[in-house]
């Protein structure tokens, strides 16, 4: 009995359905693996050959391309002889790291808003439409009616055992860590052009440095030609002076690329193209050395209330705990208001109805399938990550501010030793000049006495590089780095 009840369901479908069956099965068959995109196919022929984008992708990820970068006006002027803060000033305005922050600042504040508005009720409007119509037997109609029902309705939180008051701590310690974020996010910015600027101002040094031996050992040359015109001289005098001008010319134009080579790095430190035509001023030739007196102790302690980084760590570990009592206050009863509001207007005949509500509820969660339990014990457990990565944070800022003000000591005694040595040397170089040209002394000492002041010149240099970064350094493991766009009430070492 069943069998032919099936066929004759079978047959029922007749050819046109046979026909959507067979269209069916073919479409099945021509689906494309893998999908193309754009008409284009959507992954390589095959894994030795590289994928080849369609055209209109590209011209999609051209368009999503991000801003480009630019001299702020005001700086335009003076691009051939910025300062220091200048270079700073465009580093921020250009540079991503700080935009990155910056937003997420903005949308921590929108959560922190988001959470307070649950201290307020919440009020909805609503309205509705309904069409009736009944009939009896026989299909005739009995009644038919319309009516409108505009309304508003309210839900308040009135006390859930302070799971709402910790969800805003919470919150708003985001915030604050977002916030001090962004601030460790702009010294890590000053830090790097700093350090670029300080690297292309040495290498400028040194190129100048260089530069001045050239002429000093073409002197030296001079010097061995004339002793060689007037007999007193041998040629091998001048061969070797000659050699000592081509090792400085040599020197001169290996430091000529390297300069070209840190000005694109401080270009690019500054969100430019390494091909920017601009310059900048050089520091002062006197170095403050006094001005950076401090004991490390000091230090220390500004570094504890100062560096951004630090202050975000403690704030997220504040947001962990108010986490905790939050998923914790989650297992209390809650007391919540309710009410509504409302008005239904009838046709046929024409008459209102108003309607009202309001009610206290209370919710008290029993049983949750251990949800909440387990809930509660992870955030117990990420607040402990917090606290000890809170503790890593201090060690370390600890660690760097130590060595960076070390760091200083060592590099301010380098600089005074190496002026000392600069000013012996050069008085040793003019010594053996003299000596050479008054038939006294021998090449031999006067080249010598060239490579040590080519030498003491170039840790000089150092030196004074060494201290500038040095500064910055511990500036930045203080958490005092500043712009010209600080706002007031930092301080700076």
């Amino acid at each position: 009995m069943i069998w032919p009840v099936a066929n004759e369901k079978s047959r029922s479908i007749g050819p046109t359905g046979c026909a959507l069956l067979t269209a069916t099965w073919l479409l099945a068959g021509c689906a494309q693996n893998p999908p193309r995109v754009y008409g284009w196919p959507g992954t390589s022929p095959s894994p030795d050959v590289p994928w080849a984008p369609p055209a209109r992708a590209v011209a999609r990820a051209a368009s999503a391309a991000p801003r480009a970068s630019s001299v702020p006006p005001a700086l335009r002027d003076s691009i051939r002889s910025w300062t220091l803060l200048d270079v700073v000033d465009v580093a921020l305005r250009n540079s991503p790291e700080t935009r990155a922050a910056w937003a997420e600042a903005h949308a921590q504040a929108a959560v922190y808003g988001s959470r307070r508005g649950t201290n307020y009720p919440e009020l909805d409007a609503n309205a509705g439409w309904t069409q009736q119509q009944g009939a009896a037997g026989g299909g005739k109609v009995t009644f038919k009616s319309r009516s409108y029902s505009p309304g508003l309705t309210l839900d308040w939180l009135i006390f859930d055992f302070g799971r709402r008051g910790a969800s805003i701590d919470e919150a708003r310690q985001a915030l604050f860590a977002a916030d001090w974020t962004h601030n460790a996010a702009i010294q890590r910015v000053i830090l790097a052009v700093e350090q670029a600027y300080y690297q292309y101002v040495s290498a400028k040094a040194l190129q100048d440095a260089a530069s001045s031996a050239v002429k000093e050992e073409q002197t030296s040359l001079d010097a061995a030609d004339d002793r060689h015109r007037a007999g007193v001289a041998t040629v091998a005098d001048v061969l070797q002076a000659k050699t000592a001008v081509s090792r400085a010319q040599l020197d001169l134009e290996t430091l000529q690329g390297k300069t070209a080579t840190t000005r694109g790095l401080l270009a690019t430190s500054m969100g430019l193209p390494a091909s920017t035509d601009f310059d900048v001023q050089l520091p002062p030739l006197e170095l403050p050395l006094e001005q950076a007196e401090a004991t490390v102790e000091h230090d220390l302690e500004m570094a504890s209330t100062s560096r951004p980084d630090l202050a975000a760590s403690r704030a997220d570990a504040l947001a962990a705990e108010a986490h905790v009592r939050t998923v914790r206050a989650a297992g209390y009863p809650a007391l919540t208001a309710a009410g509504s509001l409302g008005r239904t207007y009838y046709e046929n005949p024409y008459h209102a109805q108003d309607t009202y509500s309001a009610a206290l509820q209370v919710r008290v969660p029993l049983f949750t399938g251990f949800s909440h339990h387990y809930d509660l014990r992870q955030a117990e457990a990420e607040a402990e990550v917090a606290r000890a990565h809170l503790q890593s944070v201090e060690q370390s800022v600890d660690l760097e501010v130590w060595t960076s003000y070390y760091d200083l000591e060592t590099a301010k005694q380098r600089v005074r030793t190496s002026e000392d040595l600069e000013k012996s040397a050069t008085e040793s170089h003019d010594v053996a000049l003299g000596r050479y040209r008054t038939g006294v002394g021998t090449i031999l000492d006067l080249l010598s006495a060239q490579s040590a002041l080519e030498s003491a010149r170039a840790q000089q240099v150092q030196a004074r590089s060494d201290w500038l970064l040095s500064v910055a350094q511990l500036a930045h493991a203080m958490g005092t780095l500043e712009s010209k766009n600080q706002n007031p009430g930092g301080g700076q070492r």
